[in-house]
């Protein structure tokens, strides 16, 4: 095959190394303690995430020692796998690194080590503790700029001189500041720096899901996704380019690495763009804008979405329901924009669709498809519920029996046709079989299926779930191989051992895949722990609210410029942490003293979002540098158009602030449900045309404001019935429990609190709580149901005749992050306006306007091929 030269291919390789695992290839003694190190870090998670320490009642670690544990290996391997620089040997160990590695093991494992002394004199730390603590905290400074650069280094440094020099800051930022005795006991003595809440959520849910998405790699599930999107996709106008969106959408569920999804997938997209006509800039632009949005598509999003576990306080099914249509709309908007750039540049199909299919035959075609993957969907789900209901406790013997079969039948299935091939030809491309392709590879969504099932189905936890998936992923690839080869009557002994080997591999990719990860939780821990040591967070806030005024939208856009600076030398991961931390709740508390009832996940997924930006946006967007080098064009071209293409996601965080139900929120009724995706994608797809200035031919001034205004009018109905009537009415405090009770299931109680904050400014504002349903068999109703439901969201509320005060609100509650506050009096509940018309009477104009481009634009067009 030929796509770009063997020096860029073995460049790219590095990059990624460098950015994902570390680009040190040691042989020897070295190779053989980072390949151990690695795999040992894998078992040792495998074994916290399952089930087994509490089943055989020993090794089992609490939350402080595995997070302690997890942050030692991490910077052990750390100063092994990433080099001092980038012009340090990477087939060489130092002696240094040998030295460094130990220490930063000692000290990041210190808790563990030392678990019992610490614990029986607790902030009382020995000069053995501060030592420990001080040389901790510069070596993970070290490994943080080994592995995620200088930038993130220099900021935690800058947050933990913050913290030492608080007094002789000026009044502004100026606090009484901490010693070093107390920024040691802090920062690394407890789980309230280092060893918080981000490198917790790093233990129990990132790394086991990062190692599924290994595992699935190692195994050909992402080779086997991009030749069923070719086969699908190949033949149609502008084909690579659409090939490249749906198969980065679809590697999200491998790789949470946007330069790893643009490499594997790029080095055959990015050259058949190029040859198709789309030209090196808009390729690379394209691929970029893909592979970077892999990180918002669930169910595997990015790291950032498992922290939103802890900071939200929702559940991960909760997290991927409300994830999936911005992320489904942003890429159905993106092969839209792929084929108006088709369109314009007049780019032909480049590979044979087969015999010719007449519309109504391709049509059938799509729609057995679709209705078949329902039918099999829908099978496995009643199959799955019936022998839970019939076999009791025996169901998941009989399960894991039929999944057995169910395995061994797809293989044996797979092994009648030859192996896909692993690459595509650039100079001479062939469409693959579609359904021979498909059935190739159908084993891989067991595991997958597993997931989705133990999340939704047995509502396990994410950790618990993903521990099954991956286990699952484990055994396939060691039992793959043979299997194969004694279906196909091959020597089955060396397919066994490449199985092994496979496994291992894949092991170890997965830990080294987390080592930046992990440090990033911690760095960010520390930045975290220098916001609440200092009272930062207060001050934010302050600043916040001068800066914007009081006014949200200008508070949301100085948000996003922040999270692109960061971005521009920070992991997403690390970026996310640290705006959910400072500006999350910020943003939340000022858009509800303007009356304004802002979701917090809406606020957590804006940052998130923009995070993600950064990778695209130039000058240092590692995703864009990535494609530049496959298609060798300049980097900030091929940057500035990425971020052109990357306007219809960067619109949509702001949308769903604003209009939660793009979120699925407040969303009732299957109805309703149509109607908001039906308007979501339209919307998305006006926005699209109207940025690039083309429907069916180009766009003049006026249309393109027109279309605006339809994609304004789809995304934001609410407003316009906003300006004609208000959304809530009022009633009074006292029907609190009555208004909870009717409330569906995660319906959202709203109200009006009046209190003192703790600066004692007297303040008013407007709040939210989703309320989860009662649980199954509970047959409370009226006020008893009512008061049930505060409680699961972690309100208590006292009644005296009309006055009702928040009585008391549960730590780490919903109700808690959602801005409740104790002791405050609710002045009124909002409940919906009865009298006010559905803001979906806004889609009729808005789709008469469009209606009338889309004719106005045929007859130019057909005026257009008439003189041609």
């Amino acid at each position: 095959m030929k796509t770009e030269p063997s020096s860029t291919t073995a460049d790219l390789e590095q990059l990624v190394a460098d950015v994902d695992r570390g680009g040190r290839q040691a042989g020897g003694i070295a190779g053989a303690t980072l390949a151990i190190g690695a795999l040992v870090w894998a078992l040792f998670q495998l074994w916290y995430a399952s089930p087994l320490p509490f089943t055989f009642r020993w090794g089992i670690f609490n939350d402080t020692e595995a997070r302690a544990l997890h942050l030692g290996i991490a910077m052990f391997l750390g100063y092994l796998a990433y080099p001092f620089s980038k012009r340090s040997p990477r087939d060489q160990m130092p002696w240094y690194d040998w030295v460094l590695a130990l220490i930063a093991a000692f000290c990041g494992a210190y808790l563990f080590l030392f678990y019992n002394d610490l614990a029986q004199r607790p902030g009382q730390p020995t000069t053995m503790d501060v030592t420990t603590a001080a040389v901790g905290l510069l070596l993970l400074l070290e490994v943080t700029r080994r592995s995620l650069g200088l930038p993130m280094a220099v900021l935690g440094a800058v947050f933990v001189l913050y913290v030492l020099a608080g007094p002789m800051l000026p009044d502004v930022l100026a606090h009484r500041g901490a010693s070093i005795e107390r920024l040691a006991s802090h920062m690394w003595l407890t789980t309230e720096g280092v060893y918080g809440v981000a490198l917790g959520v790093s233990v129990s849910y990132i790394f086991i899901f990062v190692l599924l998405g290994s595992l699935l790699d190692k195994c050909g599930a992402g080779n086997y996704m991009m030749q069923v999107s070719f086969a699908l996709l190949g033949h149609l106008r502008g084909g690579p380019a659409k090939v490249a969106v749906v198969s980065s959408a679809v590697n999200g569920l491998v790789s949470a690495s946007s330069v790893a999804n643009v490499v594997t997938g790029g080095i055959f997209t990015i050259p058949l763009m190029k040859k198709a006509g789309y030209g090196g800039i808009r390729a690379g632009a394209i691929e970029t804008a893909s592979s970077v949005n892999g990180q918002i598509m669930p169910p595997v999003m990015g790291a950032a979405a498992f922290l939103m576990i802890e900071y939200v306080g929702i559940p991960y099914t909760d997290i991927i329901r409300h994830a999936i249509l911005p992320a489904s709309i942003s890429y159905i908007a993106l092969f839209y924009i792929v084929h108006l750039e088709a369109l314009k540049l007049g780019i032909q199909p480049m590979m044979s669709a087969g015999a010719p299919r007449t519309p109504l035959q391709k049509l059938a075609g799509w729609g057995m498809g679709i209705s078949g993957t329902l039918i099999v969907m829908g099978l496995v789900y009643w199959i799955g519920i019936g022998v839970k209901a019939v076999a009791g406790d025996a169901a998941m013997w009989i399960l894991l029996t039929l999944l057995v079969i169910l395995n061994i039948w797809l293989m044996r299935v797979a092994a009648k046709h030859p192996d896909l091939p692993t690459e595509i030809s650039v100079t001479n491309p062939v469409r693959p079989e579609p359904w021979p392709t498909v059935r190739a590879g159908l084993y891989f969504l067991i595991p997958i299926g597993i997931l989705v099932w133990c999340l939704s189905v047995e509502e396990l936890s994410a950790g618990l779930s993903a521990f099954w998936a991956a286990l699952a992923m484990l055994i396939q690839m060691i039992v793959q191989r043979p299997l194969m080869a004694w279906f196909r009557k091959q020597d089955v002994k060396p397919a066994l051992g490449l199985g092994w080997r496979e496994a291992i591999g894949g092991l170890e990719d997965g830990a080294r895949n987390m080592i930046g990860i992990a440090i990033a939780c911690g760095t960010a821990g520390l930045i975290v722990g220098a916001i609440t040591l200092t009272g930062l967070g207060l001050r934010m806030t302050a600043f916040v609210e001068l800066v914007s005024m009081g006014n949200v939208l200008l508070m949301l856009i100085f948000t996003a410029l922040v999270c692109l600076v960061l971005g521009l030398g920070m992991p997403t991961t690390a970026n996310y942490i640290l705006m959910a931390t400072l500006m999350a709740p910020v943003v939340v508390e000022l858009g509800a003293q303007n009356g304004l009832v802002i979701p917090l996940i809406a606020v957590h997924m804006f940052v998130f979002y923009y995070g993600i930006m950064a990778d695209i946006t130039p000058p240092v967007g590692l995703a864009t540098f990535a494609a530049a080098a496959i298609s060798g064009e300049d980097p900030i071209k091929t940057g500035i158009q990425g971020t052109t293409y990357a306007l219809r996601t960067a619109v949509l965080p702001f949308i769903f602030v604003f209009n939660p139900m793009l979120l699925l929120i407040d969303v009732n009724g299957w109805w309703e449900l149509f109607l908001v995706v039906g308007g979501a994608v339209l919307a998305s797809l006006t926005f699209a045309a109207a940025t690039l200035r083309w429907m069916r031919v180009r766009c003049s001034l006026i249309e393109t404001l027109v279309l605006l205004l339809i994609t304004f009018m789809l995304f934001r109905p609410d407003w316009f019935m906003n300006q004609l009537a208000d959304k809530y009415v009022n009633v009074p405090a006292s029907e609190i429990s009555n208004t909870a009770a009717a409330l569906p299931p995660n319906g959202r109680l709203v109200a009006v609190l009046q209190g003192m904050n703790i600066e004692g400014d007297e303040l008013t504002k407007t709040v939210a709580v989703g309320l989860p349903a009662l649980p199954e068999g509970d047959t409370a109703t009226g006020v008893a149901a009512g008061r049930k439901r505060l409680s699961e969201a972690g309100l208590m509320v006292t009644a005296l005749g009309d006055q009702v005060q928040i009585g008391a609100v549960q730590f780490g509650s919903r109700a808690r992050k959602a801005g409740w506050e104790q002791g405050w009096d609710v002045l009124n509940v909002k409940i919906p306006n009865p009298h006010r018309l559905s803001e979906f009477w806004v889609y009729i104009p808005a789709l008469a306007l469009l209606a009338l481009i889309w004719m106005f634009q045929g007859r130019r067009e057909k005026r257009q091929q008439a003189s041609t």
